[in-house]
């Protein structure tokens, strides 16, 4: 995202200073500006709290968003008065979005299979990560190397939502194909090194080990194949493979299936968390595996169970 204020600049650089993940600067700058924008380019400085109630209310009523949204929306300002601008706004009192509870897509074992069967290479090894293992696309797409324990058949999940570090399973089918894929990227890490670049690395962690991308550790499990700039020091450098050819691959897949469902990558790790549920894996560990912080959010997929939730069955089964 590029900005020609100085303004916005400057909280970028503060936001960068205290280590956000790009997406959340991305998302950060976005809402300070759409802020901004909405009070006719007045400086947040001249502003007052109510200014902010007023903002966030009207996202509410007259644009509904999703109360998600308008809690990015919320923590954006939270971070520019008090972080930055080092202004208490005190208590808002706004008005909060509502949201009714929509209960997530899941597919049956056999929808699982269907799409997979319509799949190949890469994209089709990545689907089968995130229902074999319940991480969210982007997740799997930053593995590197090091997070990769066969032996144990685990995987570490680093800097999650939340920024939350988690460990979750590998599936034993997976396994196989891994070996070959991390072979792969070993390969293409050492001729992208006599080139004078690797993959591309945390911006702090580069500047302490400025040789860290010689190193296969830091190796992603599935790189892009194109090289790109940093966008934090402009070093020349290979990322992740992008999110969108894992979803292009999965919507041409689901269309030759014929499934009724709205199908996307998140449904299959719904699809994994209800589908350990219903061999009776306990609760806690389900929601352990998927790095949630409130048993209230894992237990949403108890409500998808169907016959098998808490035993109870239709009682026109019983007539």
């Amino acid at each position: 995202m590029k900005t020609s204020s100085p303004f916005l600049e400057s909280v970028r650089q503060e936001l960068r200073l205290r280590g956000y993940s790009l997406r959340t600067e991305k998302a950060y700058l976005y809402w300070i500006k759409r802020y901004i924008l909405f009070h006719k380019k007045a400086h947040p400085e001249t502003l007052s709290s109510g200014d902010v109630k007023s903002f966030l209310s009207g996202l509410a009523n007259n644009q509904n968003v999703a109360v998600n949204t308008q809690k990015v929306a919320l923590n954006s300002l939270a971070f520019l008065y008090q972080q930055y601008l080092r202004i208490e706004l005190g208590d808002l009192g706004f008005s909060l979005a509502t949201k009714q509870r929509t209960l997530p897509t899941v597919l049956s074992p056999k929808e699982v299979s269907q799409i997979l069967s319509n799949m190949d290479g890469t994209a089709k090894l990545v689907v089968e990560m995130l229902y074999g293992s319940g991480m969210r696309v982007n997740e799997c797409l930053r593995l590197r190397l090091q997070d990769i324990n066969i032996d144990n058949l685990s995987l570490t999940i680093r800097d999650g939502k939340g920024n939350k570090d988690r460990q979750t399973l590998l599936s034993q089918l997976c396994c196989s194909k891994l070996s070959a894929y991390i072979d792969k990227s070993i390969k293409l890490q050492k001729k992208d090194n006599k080139n004078g670049f690797g993959p591309s690395l945390p911006y702090s962690l580069g500047k302490k080990y400025p040789n860290a991308f010689r190193q296969s550790a830091w190796m992603f499990v599935f790189p892009s194949t194109h090289i790109c700039e940093h966008p934090v020091t402009k070093i020349p450098c290979r990322h992740h493979r992008h999110d969108s050819s894992i979803r292009k691959s999965l919507q041409n897949a689901v269309k030759m299936t014929h499934i009724m469902k709205k199908v996307n990558c998140h449904t299959f790790r719904h699809s994994f968390a209800t589908h350990l549920l219903q061999t009776g894996t306990d609760i806690r560990t389900v929601q352990e595996l998927l790095g949630h912080n409130d048993i209230n959010t894992t237990q949403i997929y108890t409500h998808v169970l169907g016959q098998h939730y808490a035993g109870t069955v239709s009682p026109l089964d019983a007539l």
